[in-house]
């Protein structure tokens, strides 16, 4: 099935691209979401007119992109969740909603969870690096500090 992607795919492609994929995955995955549609003619023309939109606003999304990892790389991010006492184990994991929450409640910038990439799964407390991906040129590795919650 060939299809042109309409949004970032990780391992496929950028917006604009024609790829190939098997029939299940584009009919089943891709084209529900919204992130490709069947390649056409109309359809490679407006791509051609989405790819010079989205060229001039990766520019500005660039600069954007550094001004908030020049604000994240200055921040000290402190997380409390429910841990056993005494004991470092969490009764349950920190997830990239909860990284958000603390990053914003830390005075810093409203970030999107899908841009926080973890580690594997935070199971202790303790301090963890989190990845946060702003733009496909910019990522910032961000310390977390992972404490116990007194309950």
């Amino acid at each position: 099935m060939k299809l042109i992607l309409t949004a970032d795919v990780s391992g496929l492609g950028a917006p604009g691209d024609i790829v190939e994929v098997k029939d299940g995955y584009g009919r089943n995955y891709l084209l529900p979401r919204g992130l490709a549609i069947v390649a056409t003619r109309g359809a490679q023309k407006q791509i051609q007119v989405i790819t010079r939109a989205q060229d001039t606003r990766r520019v500005r999304d660039l600069d954007h992109a550094k001004e908030i990892k020049t604000a994240l790389e200055g921040l000290s991010v402190t997380l409390k969740a429910k841990a056993a006492a005494g004991s470092s184990k969490l009764f349950g994991s920190v997830t990239a909603s909860d990284v958000a929450a603390a990053v914003k409640s830390a005075g810093g910038p409203v970030l999107d969870k899908r841009a926080i990439e973890l580690p594997g799964h935070i199971k202790t407390t303790g301090k963890h690096s989190v990845t946060v991906r702003l733009h496909p040129e910019v990522t910032v590795a961000l310390p977390l500090e992972v404490t116990s919650s007194a309950e």
